[in-house]
């Protein structure tokens, strides 16, 4: 055992491509003393059966981002390491079956080109000049990205661990991690096996790339890591004689794919109900293995495949593959620093993207274990966002049969997972149902997004065009604007912070005065050290020493890791979530104030109950607290109570509102609704990339107070000035929708694109928001100028604003 050292500043899990990444990456950056450790061989799990396809498109700007980089990197690894990676540049085209496919595709071609990716419809003939073996029958569209590629997987794998141990790192095989150690709060090292003896490593950081043992592992240190295996198929032909080099096709209305190689197909799939592997764990000894072969299971995409490309009806068959993937539960891979344990990073679970994503993954999770902080927006694929009842091996197993087909799925707008749901439900869930709910799903949470009318179906019909629910919204928003909404909010993230110090805690992690009088609701953010958003919340004041944090569903986890993080040993302060104790029904519309007269003797007047205060009440039977304050720009108050008498204040309400147009409203509505108003929504218009102030939110911000984190960076570009601006828009024609990633164009050149979009019904036209470049410029310079949205190649004008278009006086929330 004397080659294996007894500490390192790093120890990585995992000799695929993705642990081989970010080794190489971190001893790029400087680091010394890292190590990666394979149980078996490099590239012996999924990497070595990879199909290598370089897609540089993905589904966000930053994820894009990093499958360009991937692409370029791999280019230059030959010359440095001397492996050729056989990636080249073959480009790919994607052929729609569909005419809503067709929408999809043009519309991802406008969002590639503003990020700098070359991409273009093509037509029929530059189709079969590109791909002469193709039968273009029935196609709709095709769009050609010449750029993507393919790459010897294996190869890639070996060329990024030659050039990290040409930095430096020291990579052992045949060592199987068999537990990740820990104080309780950080990672201290592992203990290992090799020849059938037990070492230990000292170590500041490890990193889980473990791939499809990725999860087991995690458990063991108490990580939640929500992957499964699923059986992957393709086969390989026999040489074909005169086949030329061609780009990658994809043919998603069929769920196939094809790529040539040294004048062979390769042919796989993406079927829309998959075969989960590996329920009883992983076995340890897998290596460059296989699955049993299941023809029968492939043989329906192979038949398409063999009319798409008739060529194949004489090809031999040279190799029928089957091997494990893993997969998510919202095909989305992990990254970062696990919220459990500090130290402890991951690097997992790709969902077959693995090839395309590992070298931007390793480059950025390189620098986030350097610098301690992620180099950009990473949310999509953040760790923080797996929830822990998401390692459930039920749960995963019904998930994954859906998630690796939704891959090659029309990705429409909305659309909801259909398997594993009805796990995390309100109190209120078989009241809404009754009266008609469509629900959807975040983090679990079955919540209602719509609600369906008398001799509806509440079921999704999905199209990139007005959806069947879309007049139901429209009733649901003109209801919060004319009358009364009612909103099941009980997902809201709830959190108690309480003790001798939590004021003094609070106030140095938020941007905003935290120390005010019991009863205040402060809205504000918390920072990091960059002046980007890591959350926006509301912070009620309960009593002297104890507060409650109100954040985002999806981001709960995140945000408790934040605290945790931030908080002083010595510090007397509890952190608790509450989300699950209290129901929350949000009570919105200029009628508000009517319907609680009827259902409560307090008194609602300005008065005595002001915006962004809160109150305990009577309400029916029951006890409540009122909060005062709106996502949807109207007068109301969010109503915190029990779980156990929510539905005794449902019905309450329900019954009081009759006469004052009380209606049931959902998600989609409250999006709406906040959109007119320009409200912010964390991960989509404000993240920890963006700045505070050029997010438009610096009438939050307090540098007066004193010290915060953030505050530094926000005196800076106070004094700098603002490099961009979130500007709201609307589009003149009222007819195209709006959603998000679609390109701003000012004065007919590309300078952003929305980060979230929804139809506002009461102003008569979809509404989006985005950054828009303005280093040097006034506000008048910004609104001066002419501004269209790219909407699937057809650009639309579109009116600015810097203030919200509806209400902009906040005098409908203060009535």
């Amino acid at each position: 055992m004397a080659d294996l050292p007894q500490k390192a500043r790093a120890v990585i899990i995992g000799g695929g491509v993705s642990g081989c990444s970010i080794a190489y990456h971190l001893a790029k950056l400087g680091w010394q003393d890292v190590v990666l450790l394979e149980r078996k061989k490099l590239t012996s799990g999924t990497t070595w059966h990879a199909a290598g396809l370089i897609g540089q498109l993905r589904a966000s700007p930053n994820l894009t981002r990093l499958a360009k980089y991937s692409a370029d990197l791999y280019e230059r690894l030959e010359e440095e390491t001397g492996i050729a990676t056989g990636m080249r540049r073959n480009g790919s085209i994607t052929v729609a079956l569909t005419e809503e496919r067709r929408e999809e595709l043009l519309r991802q071609a406008a969002f590639a080109r503003a990020f700098g990716v070359e991409a273009d419809e093509i037509s029929p003939e530059r189709l079969a000049e590109l791909y002469p073996h193709l039968n273009a029958e029935g196609a709709t569209a095709a769009i050609h990205l010449p750029g993507d590629g393919q790459c010897d997987p294996a190869n890639v794998a070996m060329a990024l661990a030659k050039g990290a141990r040409n930095n430096g790192v020291k990579v052992f095989e045949d060592v199987a991690v068999a537990e990740v150690l820990s104080n309780g709060k950080r990672v201290v090292g592992v203990t290992c096996e090799k020849d059938g003896e037990p070492h230990h490593i000292a170590a500041d950081v490890v990193v889980n790339c473990a791939g499809m043992w990725a999860r087991d592992l995690a458990a063991g240190s108490g990580v939640t890591l929500p992957l499964h295996a699923c059986e992957h198929f393709y086969l390989v032909t026999e040489s074909i004689d005169g086949l030329p080099p061609l780009p990658v096709l994809r043919v998603p209305d069929e769920h196939a794919y094809y790529k040539e190689d040294a004048g062979k197909m390769l042919v796989g799939a993406f079927e829309p109900v998959a075969k989960p592997w590996g329920m009883d764990g992983i076995p340890a000894d897998f290596c460059f293995d296989q699955l049993p072969e299941d023809f029968d299971h492939f043989e329906p995409i192979l038949d398409m495949a063999v009319s798409r490309l008739p060529m194949l009806a004489e090809a031999g068959i040279h190799t029928f593959f089957n091997g494990p993937e893993s997969f998510t539960p919202d095909d989305r891979y992990y990254l970062g620093e696990a919220p459990e344990l500090a130290g402890y990073f991951v690097a997992a679970g790709y969902n077959s993207i693995g090839i395309a994503s590992s070298g931007g993954a390793g480059m950025a999770l390189a620098h986030w274990i350097d610098d301690g902080t992620p180099p950009f927006d990473l949310w999509d694929v953040d760790i923080r966002r797996a929830q822990p009842f998401q390692a459930n091996r039920a749960y995963l197993k019904e998930r994954v049969t859906e998630t690796l087909g939704l891959l090659f799925a029309d990705h429409f707008p909305y659309r909801q997972p259909a398997t594993a749901r009805g796990l995390r439900r309100s109190p209120l869930h078989e009241h809404l149902k009754a009266r008609g709910a469509a629900f959807g799903e975040m983090a679990g949470w079955e919540r209602a997004n719509w609600f369906a009318g008398e001799g509806e179906t509440p079921e999704y019909r999905y199209s990139w065009k007005r959806q069947n629910w879309f007049a139901n919204s429209a009733r649901e928003h003109s209801a919060v604007r004319e009358a009364a909404g009612l909103f099941d909010m009980t997902s809201f993230g709830k959190i108690r912070v309480e003790g001798r110090d939590a004021c003094r805690f609070l106030d140095r992690i938020c941007a905003g005065i935290i120390d005010v009088e019991p009863g205040r609701i402060v809205y504000t953010q918390m920072l990091n050290p960059r002046g980007g958003i890591e959350c926006d919340l509301t912070v009620t004041r309960l009593s002297e020493t104890a507060f409650l944090l109100i954040v985002p569903g999806a981001t709960i986890i995140r945000d408790l890791a934040w605290l945790r993080r931030h908080l002083d040993g010595d510090a007397h302060v509890v952190i608790t979530d509450m989300t699950s104790s209290e129901a929350v029904l949000a009570l919105m519309g200029p009628n508000a104030r009517k319907v609680m007269k009827v259902v409560s003797p307090n008194d609602f007047s300005n008065a005595a109950h002001p915006f962004g205060t809160m109150r305990e009440i009577e309400i029916g039977m029951a006890m409540a607290r009122a909060h005062r304050i709106t996502y949807v720009g109207e007068l109301g108050w969010e109503i915190y109570v029990s779980t156990d008498q929510a539905a005794h204040v449902f019905e309450v309400l329900e019954e009081a509102g009759r006469a004052h147009g009380l209606t049931l409203c959902g998600m989609h509505a409250l999006d709406s609704c906040r959109l007119e108003k320009a409200f912010r929504h964390f991960g989509h218009d404000i993240t920890d990339e963006d700045h505070v102030l050029e997010a438009g939110l610096g009438f939050a911000v307090k540098t007066e107070k004193g010290d915060f984190i953030g505050r530094d960076a926000v005196l800076k570009k106070r004094e700098e000035g603002l490099s961009r601006r979130l500007v709201q828009f609307r589009l003149k024609d009222p007819e195209p929708l709006l959603y998000h990633n679609e390109p701003i164009l000012r004065d007919g050149v590309v300078v952003g694109h929305l980060t979230s979009g929804a139809y506002g019904h009461h102003l008569g036209a979809a509404i989006g928001l985005g950054y828009v470049p303005c280093k040097g410029e006034s506000a008048a310079d910004v609104l001066g100028s002419s501004y269209e949205i790219d909407i699937a190649g057809t650009r639309v004008g579109a009116e600015a604003s810097l203030k919200p278009l509806y209400d902009p006086k906040m005098e409908r929330v203060r009535a």
